[in-house]
C-alpha cells in the first residue's frame, strides 16, 4: 500500500486575518523554492523577498512577511502572495523557517512578524 504524504497548504498557516485585500500582497521572491508558510526576509537593495535569515546582513535577517503559497523562484524571481501586515493571526507550529534557527532566533522572528501586526500564536 502507498503511504500518502501530505504537505503544507497555501495559507495553512493562517488562523485569522482582518481584511485579505489589506494584509496580503503580490511580492517578488527572489530566490529559492519555498513552501507556503515560510517566514520572509525583505532584501534591502532590490525590495525582494527571500527566506528569512538571522545570519544575513542584506535585510533578510528581519522577518517581515509570510509566504501564502508554493514558490519556486530557483530560476529567477518570481511573483507571490504574501500575508505582509496585520492584523492577522498565524499558527506557529505552521511556520517555516530555512535552515536551523535556535529558539531565540525563531523567537526574535516572531517578535518581527508581530511588529507588521502578525501575530504569532
Amino acid at each position: 500500500m502507498t503511504t500518502l504524504t501530505e504537505t503544507t497548504h497555501p495559507g495553512g498557516f493562517l488562523v485569522w486575518e482582518a481584511f485579505r485585500d489589506y494584509t496580503r500582497e503580490t511580492v517578488t521572491i527572489a530566490a529559492g523554492t519555498l513552501e507556503p508558510g515560510t517566514v520572509l526576509g525583505k532584501t534591502t537593495a532590490s525590495g525582494k523577498y527571500a527566506a528569512h535569515n538571522p545570519a544575513a546582513t542584506d535585510g533578510t535577517e528581519t522577518a517581515v512577511a509570510v509566504l501564502w503559497g508554493k514558490a519556486d523562484a530557483s530560476a529567477g524571481d518570481v511573483a507571490a502572495v504574501a500575508l505582509i501586515r496585520g492584523p492577522a493571526i498565524v499558527n506557529r507550529h505552521d511556520l517555516v523557517f530555512t535552515g536551523t534557527l535556535s529558539e531565540p532566533e525563531i523567537a526574535a522572528a516572531h517578535a518581527a512578524l508581530v511588529a507588521v501586526g502578525i501575530l504569532v500564536r
